[in-house]
């Protein structure tokens, strides 16, 4: 069976109605970025990290999975496919895709402070943490997000599955957002690539790659005509 590899940027859940970071009129023209997202800005202010993220969740919860991730959750009739995300929330996963890499952390999970290894799943009528939240064991918790300032760990993992790719595709995203824009180096020679976004980047110096100008939905839609063929 023919293992696709997806990586799939903040484009595939703007679709679906979630507040993209980047964008005019996005989360860091509201917030700024390091107060919200970094580890010095936890560090200084976590009070106001709970409440931002407390404002994603709900944000999450009134939302669902659209076109582009429920085509990719149903190519896993046809292929082995593997997604790779940047995105936080749990869109794939609820779209019924089975093998997704979460490589900035994930939304609806929280962990300790003391032991980041503790991660545990917040139930959907209990969404909201702050800087009273402990777990079982006493310790007070965090976001289960990689903060700027702190390393990815499963950017290792992500290198890996790339590395394994029959086809790669590339979904959502502007390639700016290091280290995941760099995952696309890590494909083998000669592997097909495709990149779905409707304001792609320039990647004239890619070989072998096709360039699907389209919004996540209709690209996808595309894409999954193009690999039943």
């Amino acid at each position: 069976m023919k293992k696709i590899i997806v990586s799939t940027g903040a484009g595939i859940s703007a679709e679906s109605g979630i507040s993209t970071f980047r964008d005019a009129g996005g989360l860091w023209d509201k917030y700024p970025v390091m107060d919200v997202a970094s580890a010095d800005g936890f560090r200084r202010n976590p009070k106001l990290v709970h409440s931002f993220y407390n404002k994603r969740r709900h944000e999450l919860l009134s939302v669902e999975p659209n076109v582009a991730h429920k085509i990719l959750a149903q190519m896993e009739n046809d292929f082995d496919m593997r997604i790779i995300t940047q995105n936080v929330d749990n869109l794939h996963e609820r779209a019924g895709s089975s093998n997704v890499l979460h490589l900035h952390g994930e939304l609806m999970k929280i962990e300790s402070l003391r032991h980041p290894e503790r991660v545990y799943t917040l139930d959907e009528n209990n969404i909201e943490t702050s800087v009273d939240t402990v777990d079982k064991y006493g310790d007070h918790v965090r976001p289960h997000i990689v903060f700027f300032q702190e390393a990815v760990p499963n950017f290792e993992p992500a290198v890996k599955l790339v590395a394994q790719a029959d086809v790669f595709v590339v979904i959502g995203t502007s390639l700016a957002v290091y280290p995941a824009a760099a995952l696309i180096n890590y494909v083998p020679a000669g592997v097909p690539i495709f990149y779905i976004d409707p304001r792609p980047a320039n990647v004239s110096h890619i070989k072998g790659i096709t360039v699907i100008a389209e919004n996540a939905s209709t690209g996808v839609a595309k894409l999954q005509e193009i690999l039943m063929k």
